[in-house]
């Protein structure tokens, strides 16, 4: 049976410049479609993104559902493009105040936005409201980048008995920490969702920064890539102290290592 791969990524090119991360936002899903997966693709939209070169356009049937986090509502709004040269059709999670109107982890002056967590939580929801409207069920949501590590968290509490959600392993990819800031002083707070509980956060410091962020993402993966060489000690011995399933970097060829890894994952 094909199995479907549900891929959350922080970037991906085009669409944003060049980077390990958003090079792999690209090449991973490519890869996997080609190997005969059945995906589907997630991306904020960051503000730097030109739409009409992009040929992006709303997904009305998608949108208009409001996020509250910190007791303010948040409409959702879902835009939908192809990539062109692999016909990988990308959706993209926008806000105005958290998105449009915005680089991407940095203002223009190089500083961290102080609500990144929220946006990362809004991000997080946003896709997995999106999953649950396409009616798609996916085998496994291979998370990529600071943006997208809140997700496993969700997918197994608050999310734990969607039925699209109930079965689905989750792979976190690890890079290179690209923050300077900690995710906001309220992060914490903003994060607790139906199941997803405050007591849950107790173990992570408050100065929720980079390392805290991935912690989270670990504790609640199934599996963890090392995505980039030289990916931080204290990460890689964090996952193989908790007893979770590793894949070291594979190297620049690493469609058949993830692929194994997949049905690793799944086999369980």
């Amino acid at each position: 049976m094909t199995k479907k791969v549900l891929f959350i990524n922080q970037e991906i090119t085009p669409y944003v410049p060049e980077t390990e991360l958003s090079i792999m936002g690209k090449q991973l899903p490519q890869t996997m479609q080609e190997k005969g997966f059945e995906i589907r693709t997630f991306m904020p939209k960051w503000g730097i993104i030109n739409e009409r070169r992009g040929q992006l356009h709303e997904v009305i049937r998608l949108s208009g559902m409001n996020l509250i986090i910190d007791d303010t509502d948040h409409p959702l709004i879902i835009k939908v493009a192809s990539i062109q040269s692999t016909r990988i059709q990308v959706y993209f999670i926008d806000n105005d105040d958290y998105f449009t109107k915005r680089q991407m982890a940095s203002d223009e002056n190089g500083n961290d936005y102080t609500d990144n967590g929220e946006r990362a939580i809004f991000f997080a929801r946003g896709v997995l409201e999106t999953v649950k409207k396409l009616r798609w069920v996916p085998d496994i949501i291979h998370c990529q980048g600071w943006m997208s590590a809140v997700v496993p968290f969700y997918i197994k509490t608050a999310y734990h008995e969607e039925p699209s959600f109930a079965n689905t392993k989750v792979v976190t990819s690890l890079f290179h920490n690209s923050l300077t800031n900690n995710l906001g002083d309220n992060f914490k707070q903003c994060l607790p969702f139906r199941e997803a509980t405050a007591e849950m956060l107790e173990k992570y410091n408050d100065d929720f920064k980079y390392e805290e962020l991935a912690k989270l993402a670990i504790d609640y993966s199934d599996g963890i890539i090392e995505a980039e060489e030289g990916i931080s000690k204290e990460l890689i011995n964090y996952t193989t102290d908790n007893n979770k399933h590793l894949l070291s970097y594979p190297g620049k060829e690493f469609g058949a290592s993830y692929e194994a890894f997949y049905d690793k994952i799944c086999g369980e």
